[in-house]
């Protein structure tokens, strides 16, 4: 029997039109890929190292026969077109610093509940580690994920690199020749049962999240070859020049 797809609309392929492309700048090598099931919700906590990782992340999970549903800045659903391309692939805008800052949650908690994949980088913006380790995250994935283990949404932490060396934010280089190696690699669902039963308060949340984040970094690791830094970046304790902002969300 044939394997079966999400099914998909216009905005999605228009979408896929766009990105295809962009994902073929590098030559893509992906382990675990087979963690991303073809029905049910999945919350899928990656790192994030360049403005190209939306689109190849976009490609690598359509690829697996799912349409990412991707956490992106409220602020991409006002540029012409691409505004379009985004709803209508069924992002969820992340309004920060306003009464509508919790909406994004609860429209990501309906979707995995509603059988989607949802895509969050929980650092919120590209990493301003100059090196490409991830730096602390926001707590927002530990409240998905809580979520998560009461409905027993399956949690996957995916760790990529590669699209750093097409495209740098510090250094504003596009170096897409030679193509470059870009890998992917996906954990099978997170096993959060020790925070089963746990009051959800700030502490738990940041415990959460770090957990989480840890394994994205060991991921990581694995994949750099070499070991990974003991502690997560902290912009506000480096003197550092900061990396553009991203075009997802977390």
């Amino acid at each position: 029997m044939p394997a079966r797809f999400e099914k998909t609309g216009f905005w999605v392929w228009v979408t896929a039109v766009v990105f295809y492309p962009i994902a073929a700048l590098g030559k893509n090598k992906w382990t675990g890929a087979e963690q991303i099931h073809r029905e049910g919700g999945i919350l899928l906590v990656m790192n994030h190292i360049s403005h190209l990782d939306p689109p190849v992340d976009a490609v690598f999970v359509h690829r697996n026969g799912r349409v990412p549903r991707f956490l992106a800045k409220a602020s991409l659903f006002k540029v012409p077109l691409f505004k379009y391309m985004i709803r209508g692939a069924g992002s969820i805008p992340v309004y920060r610093q306003s009464v509508g800052a919790a909406d994004s949650l609860v429209a990501a908690r309906e979707a995995l509940q509603d059988g989607k994949l949802v895509v969050i980088y929980p650092e919120g913006t590209i990493t301003k580690d100059p090196t490409g380790w991830p730096m602390r995250a926001r707590t927002g994935v530990a409240r998905l994920a809580m979520d998560c283990l009461e409905h027993d949404v399956p949690v996957l932490t995916a760790a990529r690199w590669g699209t750093l060396d097409i495209f740098n934010a510090y250094t504003r280089k596009f170096r897409p020749f030679p193509r470059k190696k870009i890998s992917i690699d996906v954990s099978p669902p997170v096993d959060l049962s020790e925070f089963r039963g746990r009051t959800v308060n700030n502490e738990v949340l940041r415990e959460v999240t770090d957990f989480l984040m840890v394994r994205v970094r060991d991921q990581l690791a694995k994949l750099r070859g070499e070991p990974a830094p003991t502690d997560f970046f902290v912009p506000s304790r480096a003197k550092k020049k900061p990396a553009a902002e991203s075009d997802a969300d977390g």
